[in-house]
């Protein structure tokens, strides 16, 4: 063990500890801005300067690691002065709209101000950075960065894509994609895990609040709303609920209290979605096993952000891919369709929107091929971030709202549609009734759970033998289907290069675009809690375990929308309606 002395505190601690580490781990509170524990330390702002006894300067103690007899003053008159300094430094060329900027009382700029206990701004130059570059997904304010890097590290060392780095040097420093390519041209992901890190207003969302209220505000409009999985388990931390909270009741009862005309449910088109993705993998399957040709694995497609970086970065393998629209595309079709059918009501007069854990499905509703008979699928994306905002913009009281339901004919779901939001939900959901389809029987695994593919691992797999199989299903006798889960396009790039060298294993695979699944994307309130991953996804489960059905095949919605409209799953009808293609963009924007 390391002695070391902080504050006049005798303090033991592991060999390799940083002086942030061994005083937190002793109670002292070091502050800092563009460290992010376990994930990003670079010292670029160092406001986390202490003095060491010795040292010529002030240490940066997210980097400084702690030495035998070191003495360290964490709070005395040179290091206070020096942070001051520091944050009066950021703050001379950041720009200074904080009432109108969207991170107003979240940012933690402002807050460690008032840590530092910052009054005045005593140097004031102007910002050098004064480019705003918005895309579909993301916009991104370049008068606002700090150069932290946070993004930096995330986009290249979490998810292993890299289209944001620091770029020129000294006042002319800026964090962005090389070659003064835009967000838009850099073949950027859009999974908005940048807007998730950046502790300011410099990445967010792009905007569609404004179009939403101007949709409800249209008496010709019929608005709909569609609640993704994962939101209803992040939704209430923006309210002062404690993490992995569920709060379908309440959110269903908040968006109605909006105005809005209908509010149906994602989960509904998750139970669509494994309908048509199931039966698409049987069939694949049943080729191979017949001897004819079929291309496996069959890998989800349900996850914007992730389809955008394969059509980028591996444009070979999109016959891969399932050829499903994802769960809230399928809605939005179906409410101009079916829905509007059903109430004859004119389709181009509704309004769709999609409420999302997500930035990089405000893109997808914005590709060309996302519309049907002339008319787009879905009309805006609002993330969980926006919902929260719009609903505190209206003066609703959600902690005491009375508990909302979801509307009918598209507001039923079963279990296997909650789990949807967490990494391997997809695949267990699928295989919970494709299992069923082929033997007749239930999975036999403990509560239906895929056990193997549970967790938040990078990547998990299993194998899934059928045996007794239906006589109709013969061919799949004693076969052993391989599975693989991955969550964040680092994974995904690992399970993508064994396919391109020809050793995958696996027939079915299900990508995440972000990091432990929806539950964590890009859209979805900023934590700190340690525990975020494991708390949602837990409340995800137990949103699936509360439910009488947990097996699409079971929704009998889902049935009667077959039954009286879409035929059966993969027939003509669903073929136009609920499936897509794909493109090559690897070639896009390059010089």
């Amino acid at each position: 063990m390391i002695q070391l002395t902080i504050n006049n505190k005798k303090i033991s601690v592991e060999p390799g500890t940083t002086i942030l580490e061994a005083a937190k781990q002793n109670g002292i509170n070091i502050p800092t801005l563009c460290y992010m524990e376990g994930v990003h330390k670079f010292g670029s702002c160092r406001i986390c300067s202490v003095e060491v006894v010795g040292a010529r300067t002030l240490q940066v103690a997210c980097m400084a690691e702690v030495r035998d007899g070191m003495v360290v003053y964490t709070n005395s008159k040179k290091v206070l002065k020096a942070r001051k300094v520091l944050y009066q430094l950021m703050l001379s060329d950041h720009s200074k709209n904080c009432l109108s900027c969207n991170r107003n009382q979240s940012c933690e700029l402002q807050q460690l101000g008032e840590t530092l206990g910052v009054m005045e701004t005593r140097f004031d130059t102007g910002s050098a950075r004064e480019q705003i570059d918005i895309s579909p997904s993301i916009t991104r304010d370049l008068s606002k960065c700090i150069l932290c890097r946070r993004c930096v590290t995330v986009c290249k060392g979490v998810q292993g894509v890299g289209i944001l780095d620091a770029q020129n040097r000294g006042f002319d420093s800026l964090i962005a994609p090389a070659m003064d390519h835009s967000i838009n041209d850099a073949k950027c992901a859009f999974c908005g895990q940048c807007t998730v890190v950046c502790p300011v207003g410099a990445l967010k969302e792009t905007d569609h609040i404004t179009r939403v209220w101007e949709a409800i505000n249209n008496s010709e409009k019929r608005v709909i709303f569609q609640p993704a999985p994962a939101v209803r388990v992040a939704l209430g931390e923006m309210f002062g609920y404690p993490v992995g909270t569920s709060v379908t009741g309440k959110m269903a009862a908040a968006i109605r209290e909006l105005g809005v005309d209908d509010v149906f449910d994602t989960n509904w088109a998750a139970d669509l979605t494994i309908l048509e993705e199931g039966t698409e993998f049987l069939g694949r399957a049943i080729d191979v096993l017949s001897g004819k040709k079929a291309v496996l694995p069959l890998i989800t497609s349900c996850s914007p952000g992730w389809i955008k970086y394969i059509e980028s970065y591996y444009p070979q393998l999109t016959p891969n891919l399932s050829t499903c629209k994802s769960p809230h595309m399928m809605l939005g079709v179906m409410t101009k369709t079916y829905y509007a059918e059903k109430i004859k009501f004119e389709p181009e007069k509704i309004y769709t929107v999609s409420i999302m854990p997500c930035t990089a499905k405000k893109f997808e509703i914005s590709r060309e091929e996302m519309e049907n008979r002339g008319i787009r699928n879905v009309d805006a994306v609002l993330t969980t971030r926006e919902l929260g905002q719009m609903i505190k913009q209206a003066g609703i009281d959600f902690r005491n709202l009375a508990e909302g339901l979801f509307d009918d004919p598209l507001g039923q779901s079963t279990g296997a549609a909650d789990i949807f939001g967490v990494t391997g939900g997809v695949m267990e959901a699928a295989i919970r009734t494709v299992y069923a389809i082929i033997t007749g029987r239930e999975l036999p695994f403990d509560n239906l759970h895929v056990t193997p593919i549970v967790g938040l691992d990078q990547i998990k797999d299993a194998t899934l033998k059928f045996e007794n199989v239906l006589p109709e299903y013969k061919m799949f006798e004693g076969f052993e289907v391989k599975i693989a889960v991955t969550s964040g396009l680092a994974g995904a790039k690992i399970l993508m290069d064994q396919i391109v060298a020809g050793t995958s294993p696996y027939h079915f695979i299900e990508v995440m675009g972000c990091p432990s699944g929806c539950i964590c994307g890009g859209g979805q309130p900023r934590s700190d809690d340690p525990d975020v991953r494991m708390k949602r996804l837990k409340a995800m489960y137990s949103e699936d375990e509360a439910k009488t059905l947990r097996q699409s095949h079971h929704n009998p919605s889902i049935s009667a929308v077959y039954k009286d409209y879409l035929g059966k799953p993969c027939g003509h009808l669903s073929h136009e309606l609920l499936h897509t293609h794909y493109f090559d963009r690897s070639k896009d924007n390059e010089e």
